[in-house]
C-alpha cells in the first residue's frame, strides 16, 4: 500500500468523513459483522478456561490491558479465518496486516486496541519515516477501546469500536525523544474513523451483550 496514493488526496478535512463512509461501504466486511466479530471474540476470551484448574479471565485472572489486547488480536485472527477460510487469514509475515484479505490485500485491516476510553495509539515508529518499514502504516484500521480491570470497574467491557482508513502521515510522535507513543489528532479521528459500536442511537442506557462465562 505504500506505493498507492491516499484516498484522501485532494480532499479538505471537512470532506474526509464522506470519503471514509464511502471506503467503509466498499469494504467486503460490513460494519455489523465487524461488531459481531469483536463482541463474539471478546466474549470467547471470558468463556475460556486456562490451566489445569480452569482459571477464568475476569474471575481468578484479571490481565493487564496489553494482555487483553493480545488475546483479542489472536481471537479475531482465528475467528475471521474460521468464518472465511481461504478468504481471510491472520498475520503470518512481518509485512502482513493483522487481518489479511487474501483476494485483495487492499482490504486488509490493522487492529489497534486501547484501554483509553476513546483514543488509540501506535508505537513511535508509526510517526517515523524509514526505508526499513516492515509493513505499510496506511490502510484500513479497526480501533477497539475497552475498560481495564480495576476495583471500580471489574467488568472490562468493550467501550467503543471504530473503523476507517488512516495514512502514515496521520500519526504524530510524542515531542519528547524518550516518548514511545504515536497518536492521532482530533480532526483525523473525527474524519477518518467512524464509530460502529455502540450505535449512535443506543443511548447511555443501552444494554451490552452478555459475556458471562459458561458454567
Amino acid at each position: 500500500m505504500s506505493s498507492e496514493s491516499s484516498p484522501y488526496d485532494g480532499l479538505k478535512p471537512g470532506q474526509w468523513l464522506t470519503k471514509t463512509n464511502e471506503l467503509i461501504a466498499a469494504h467486503p466486511l460490513k460494519p455489523d459483522e465487524m461488531v459481531d466479530l469483536v463482541l463474539t471474540c471478546w466474549k470467547d476470551i471470558f468463556d475460556s478456561r486456562l490451566g489445569r484448574l480452569g482459571y477464568r479471565v475476569g474471575h481468578e485472572i484479571k490481565p493487564k490491558p496489553q494482555i487483553m489486547g493480545f488475546f483479542l488480536h489472536e481471537f479475531l485472527q482465528l475467528e475471521i479465518a474460521r468464518r472465511y477460510p481461504g478468504v481471510w487469514r491472520g498475520e503470518v509475515t512481518a509485512a502482513d496486516k493483522d487481518l489479511v484479505c487474501i483476494p485483495d490485500a487492499h482490504y486488509s485491516i490493522e487492529i489497534k486496541t486501547s484501554s483509553h476510553a476513546d483514543k488509540i495509539f501506535g508505537n513511535r515508529s508509526y510517526a517515523q519515516k524509514s526505508k526499513k518499514v516492515k509493513k505499510s502504516k496506511s490502510g484500513f484500521y479497526l480501533a477497539i477501546n475497552f475498560a481495564k480491570f480495576t476495583a471500580d470497574c471489574p467488568a472490562c467491557d468493550i467501550a467503543k469500536i471504530k473503523f476507517g482508513w488512516l495514512d502514515t502521515e496521520d500519526w504524530r510522535g510524542q515531542a519528547a525523544q524518550s516518548g514511545q507513543q504515536a497518536s492521532l489528532s482530533p480532526h483525523v479521528e473525527a474524519g477518518k474513523l467512524v464509530t460502529l459500536y455502540p450505535p449512535p442511537d443506543a443511548g447511555p442506557t443501552a444494554k451490552k451483550p452478555s459475556r458471562k462465562p459458561r458454567a
